[in-house]
């Protein structure tokens, strides 16, 4: 999950968190890793430099393609669907970026 975020200033502290963003998705079934499989890059690994060559890669039309590459926005509304309520989770999101920012901020304004 790739999700933007602006900082436009340390000391305070200022966040953004861009509204969109996007999934990526390996093109193979995950299995969990083993000596057959270590090598399988498409498998373990969701950069598009390596997914983008292999014969299953979808390449996304639209906010709403269930490619390789899926918009945030198809995520939320995913989970909705699913019961799911994805207003929340990404507040809780939000919360963990914050957290994670506060935890560097010292360092940050250094």
């Amino acid at each position: 999950m790739r999700i933007y975020v602006l900082i436009t200033s340390v000391d305070p502290l200022r966040v953004w968190m861009h509204e969109d963003g996007f999934l990526r998705f390996c093109t193979e079934k995950y299995e969990m890793p083993s000596g057959n499989n270590m090598d399988n890059l498409c498998m373990h690994l969701t950069n598009y430099a390596i997914n983008k060559n292999n014969s299953k890669f979808v390449p996304s039309t639209d906010v709403n393609s269930e490619g390789s590459k899926r918009h945030l926005k198809w995520f939320k509304n995913w989970l909705d669907n699913k019961g799911h309520d994805s207003a929340e989770i990404f507040k809780s999101i939000e919360k963990i970026i914050v957290k994670t920012l506060l935890s560097v901020q010292p360092s940050l304004v250094h």
